[in-house]
């Protein structure tokens, strides 16, 4: 009964348009008000305990990190290294758009950012070499999910915190399957260049990559210091963050010069404008995850699938398809907070790791974020490359497919995931 209310009014509250952070404090609200024996400083108090996490100031810090870099002349350092080292490489430029992908990733820590900043710069370069335009937007749409998948990420450490698990851990996980993603993708886009052979690229000159790498090496250094802070345990995942924000703020306005620091106050009033909606959502997630707990809703389910099958391949298979659909219409960091305390518990009776999982989840509602009717990360590649969304969404299905058999492969050969920390970390022993 409890469980109908306030899964039953949150779905029709997205229906009709409510803001996800509020919708699912209202249902919460309406729960609670069925339910005899709770009071409303349940929500209030779950709101507070929600936001009230050191773990959580790193998802302000990176989200304006990656601004700053954006801005300040790192990113398109990085790109200038990319087209050097695989402008002659089998996909010529595509290649070159998906390794710039991946190494903004490593930095930004956002999908939508790495959409837009390589977007901006590669899709007219792109066109100019023969490529549909289209297809070039569908292609960054895809790519820019490495935002998430590669360390460091906001989305993973939203899942650390709701699940409990290690953040340091997670990020070192992260890395082998969103480098499997990108070949995928790489792979995908020589294929079609094969069938389609465009125009004959500009070819770097000879000396050209020692240059763009020597112009580069602050920001490609940049990945070098945030993560090899954490993994040597000189500092924790939220510590690395406030050394990313300085050292953006110091390459790319005492450096490169190229970010005055009069636009410093608004990038930083917009960086916590836009975690204010996220904090929001984790905040009111909580109050919604406690009555969940209270209804015993995961052990139910738990029981309810394991009484039907044992077999964690298809459960996990079940998981991913869940995850691939609530990827189209809720927001990453919405879904992970509110889909982790219901799966994983279910997981980790059939034997799977959490943080195994948690890349498992993260790639998949990655997945569903460039996904239509309502991919985010579509909308803003369509935004920033001109592109008409309808035209952009019929190029998307191809990149979509190949994500998802690479999913699979991390899915079903943990050892992607677990190898790195099980080495480095010692993780699991």
């Amino acid at each position: 009964m409890i469980a109908a209310i306030l899964f039953g009014s949150f779905f029709l509250l997205l229906i009709i348009g409510v803001p996800i952070g509020v919708a699912l404090g209202m249902a919460s609200l309406i729960a609670i008000a069925y339910i005899p024996f709770l009071g409303f400083d349940l929500y209030a108090l779950g709101l507070v305990s929600g936001v009230d996490s050191f773990t959580l100031i790193a998802v302000v810090l990176f989200t304006l990190a990656g601004s700053l870099m954006a801005h300040g002349g790192i990113s398109r350092r990085l790109i200038a290294v990319a087209d050097c080292a695989f402008g002659r490489s089998p996909g010529d430029l595509g290649t070159v758009t998906i390794m710039a992908c991946l190494f903004f990733a490593a930095i930004s820590g956002t999908g939508s950012a790495t959409v837009a900043a390589i977007g901006l710069a590669m899709i007219p370069a792109l066109v100019k070499r023969g490529y549909d335009r289209a297809y070039a937007g569908a292609m960054i749409a895809s790519a820019g999910g490495l935002g998430v998948m590669i360390p460091p990420s906001v989305v993973m450490i939203v899942y650390a915190v709701s699940a409990g698990v290690s953040v340091t851990a997670l990020f070192m996980a992260g890395i082998v399957p969103g480098i499997v993603i990108a070949i995928a993708l790489i792979a995908y886009n020589i294929l079609q260049r094969r069938k389609a052979p465009p125009a004959p690229p500009e070819l770097p000159a000879s000396g050209s990559l020692i240059e763009a790498l020597n112009q580069a090496k602050l920001a490609l250094a940049m990945p070098l210091v945030v993560l090899g802070g954490i993994y040597s345990g000189i500092v924790t995942p939220t510590e690395s963050s406030a050394v990313a924000v300085v050292y953006a703020l110091i390459v790319s306005c005492f450096v490169y010069k190229e970010l005055p620091i009069k636009a410093i106050p608004k990038m930083m009033l917009d960086s916590a404008l836009l975690v204010s909606s996220v904090l929001i959502i984790i905040g009111a997630s909580v109050a919604f995850g406690r009555i969940i707990a209270l209804e015993q809703i995961p052990s139910e389910l738990a029981e309810l699938v394991l009484s039907i099958t044992d077999s964690w391949v298809l459960v996990l298979v079940s998981a991913i398809l869940l995850l691939l659909v609530v990827g189209t219409f809720l927001e990453t960091l919405a879904a992970i907070v509110i889909l982790t305390p219901v799966l994983l518990p279910i997981m980790i009776q059939l034997g799977v790791d959490p943080v195994h999982f948690g890349i498992v989840m993260i790639v998949a509602l990655a997945i569903g974020f460039v996904t239509p009717p309502l991919g985010a990360n579509l909308f803003m590649a369509a935004q920033v490359g001109k592109v008409p969304f309808d035209q952009i969404a019929r190029k998307i299905f191809p990149w979509v497919g190949v994500m998802i058999l690479a999913l699979l492969v991390i899915a079903f050969i943990p050892s992607l995931s677990l190898g790195l920390p099980q080495v480095f970390l010692d993780y699991g022993s």
